[in-house]
């Protein structure tokens, strides 16, 4: 597989703490990569200094093949690098067309070619049927969905997802593990998710990577680190039962 994004002794400091610590990274073209680990682990920390909103303190950050580890956060979301933080960051008043339209304007698709390209951005999504719902009356899930969308409409080639499902239903969780895994395949999407809800890891089927005290401490196949004695020690009194069902 084609390597789109690796990070080489990626390091981040606040003043005497260590939120990230010589983290070496390799994403490959058209996959998911899941990110897990207790809370201060460094895995928010981590997909911040990729999308350019912390600036590490040593290392680099390659993307397909160029070092980005000093562009801004625009240079990198024009580059494709795009984020999604927990809570959706819509434009509520106005339609899940609308909200589309303004992405795809963003990047200079021609007048006439943008009817067809919402359109399609609508489908990928699931929200072809509530076209012209206000944001603001969305369910809670849906509205995570239009937050994706508005990232695929923006040509994202790299999606930085923090805690796509936090809130959501059993059901729904399932149903955007569904759409991410397809958006990927469909789009050869380059897809991190930063997760705590260990099912919805699991439905990924995705490698994961396990965090700990700002440092990759192991990964694998979700089966592996499901049996890793290490990654178990740090559930512990946590989720480390949800690995067994």
């Amino acid at each position: 597989m084609v390597e789109i994004l690796r990070t080489e002794n990626l390091s981040k400091r606040f003043g005497g703490l260590d939120a990230c610590s010589n983290i070496d990274f390799s994403l490959s073209e058209g996959t998911i990569q899941c990110i897990i680990g207790p809370n201060g682990a460094g895995k928010t920390t981590f997909i911040s200094l990729l999308s350019g909103h912390q600036q590490q303190s040593e290392g680099s950050i390659w993307y397909k093949g160029i070092e980005i580890s000093r562009m801004s956060i625009f240079e990198r979301a024009r580059q494709g690098i795009a984020r999604k933080f927990q809570t959706p960051a819509l434009f509520d008043e106005l339609t899940v067309y609308e909200n589309i339209e303004l992405a795809v304007m963003g990047t200079g698709h021609p007048h006439r070619k943008r009817p067809v390209r919402i359109t399609d951005v609508l489908e990928m999504i699931r929200l072809t049927d509530e076209f012209d719902t206000l944001a603001i009356q969305l369910p809670h899930g849906k509205r995570q969905w239009l937050e994706i969308g508005l990232l695929i409409a923006n040509d994202a080639k790299i999606l930085l997802l923090d805690e796509p499902t936090a809130g959501m239903t059993a059901e729904g969780t399932a149903s955007t593990a569904k759409l991410i895994y397809d958006l990927t395949e469909e789009l050869r999407l380059s897809t991190i998710i930063i997760e705590h809800d260990i099912k919805f890891i699991r439905d990924l089927h995705a490698p994961v990577t396990v965090f700990h005290m700002g440092k990759i401490l192991v990964e694998g196949s979700f089966d592996e680190i499901a049996r890793n004695d290490q990654v178990l020690e740090v559930y512990l009194g946590n989720q480390s039962n949800d690995f067994e069902r």
